[in-house]
């Protein structure tokens, strides 16, 4: 039996592009229930198409929350995202609404799940300003290679474009001697602190995810994904995650006159996918994840099943 005292939480996750925005809206039309994003671009203001925001249209008067709320210079972490997303889980529990957090953010789904404890985090300013230099001069790569000899476990759930998070994984190490990945785990609870479902959505046949990221990328382009991406070339230095974000870097060739759009175009799409297949290899590491396959079946309806029984707590 599960604890009834638990807040119920279900969670939509998978890779990009696999229509978690449609299911988890029908869900929420469905079981009365709102939605917390849990996408780490999409909580930025004015940066809608290339992070594929949903729309007000596609959102369908659900509420949403910790969507377009920060400004893109604004550094924001795991911790604070599970910070913010407790409460609003507690605050639409108490209200006899349903939680949704849906996202392809593992990381946030997993830590916010299984009720992370993030200690406050010990800086040392010089060792950040002396990494960031560093990545300037040398690269994200040196440092995502430096983050691999020293931590394996945690460079493998870092994508080597997430400077910030690399950056703040050496910084531990280097002040503490500590690294990141046992932090993590010393800081995950005997006890869940919520009764969650986590569905996650794919496609058995992998070409059909491709061709569905492909579709996405060239509806960004016809949308103005390159006016935001001008943006953010223009402030890279301020919108430090952003100007690494798959969707606005693939772009700067192009700014910079060394690369057509087409070309650009096409190395999007190529890193769409490789995102996705290590989005998907993260949540295949989830093992109370229940798979969802876009080519095979009636999504909408076995995750409605799968939701009332859960409700109903015959899982």
């Amino acid at each position: 039996m599960a604890d009834l005292s638990k807040p119920r939480v279900v969670a939509v996750g998978g890779p990009t592009a696999s229509g978690k925005t449609a299911l988890s809206v029908a869900l929420a039309r469905a079981f009365d229930g709102e939605i917390i994003n849990a996408d780490s671009m999409q909580i930025y203001k004015n940066l809608d198409v290339g992070t594929a925001k949903p729309s007000a249209e596609e959102r369908q008067g659900i509420p949403h929350y910790l969507l377009g709320f920060l400004s893109p210079e604004t550094p924001y972490s795991v911790a604070d995202f599970t910070a913010a997303a407790d409460p609003l889980i507690r605050d639409i529990t108490a209200r006899g609404r349903l939680p949704l957090v849906v996202g392809g953010t593992g990381l946030y789904i997993t830590s916010l799940l299984s009720g992370m404890a993030f200690a406050p985090e010990k800086t040392d300013p010089a060792i950040r300003a002396r990494l960031q230099a560093r990545a300037d001069t040398e690269g994200g790569a040196a440092l995502y290679a430096e983050l691999q000899r020293i931590d394996p476990d945690y460079a493998a759930q870092v994508h080597p474009n997430n400077l910030p998070r690399v950056i703040r994984a050496l910084e531990l190490f280097e002040a503490t001697g500590r690294r990141m990945s046992d932090q993590r785990r010393e800081a995950r609870p005997a006890e869940a602190p919520y009764h969650a479902l986590c569905l996650c959505l794919t496609c058995r046949d992998r070409a059909v995810l491709y061709s569905r990221i492909d579709r996405r990328v060239d509806e960004m382009v016809e949308n103005g994904v390159l006016d935001e991406a001008r943006q953010v070339y223009d402030h890279r230095d301020a919108y430090r995650t952003a100007a690494q974000a798959i969707g606005y870097k693939e772009f700067f060739p192009y700014f910079e006159g060394t690369a057509n759009l087409t070309e650009c175009t096409e190395r999007l799409k190529q890193a769409t996918r490789n995102y996705a297949k290590r989005q998907l290899t993260w949540f295949r590491r989830q093992n109370d994840a229940v798979w969802l396959y876009l080519d095979e079946e009636d999504v909408t309806e076995r995750a409605c099943t799968l939701v009332r029984a859960f409700l109903h707590n015959e899982k």
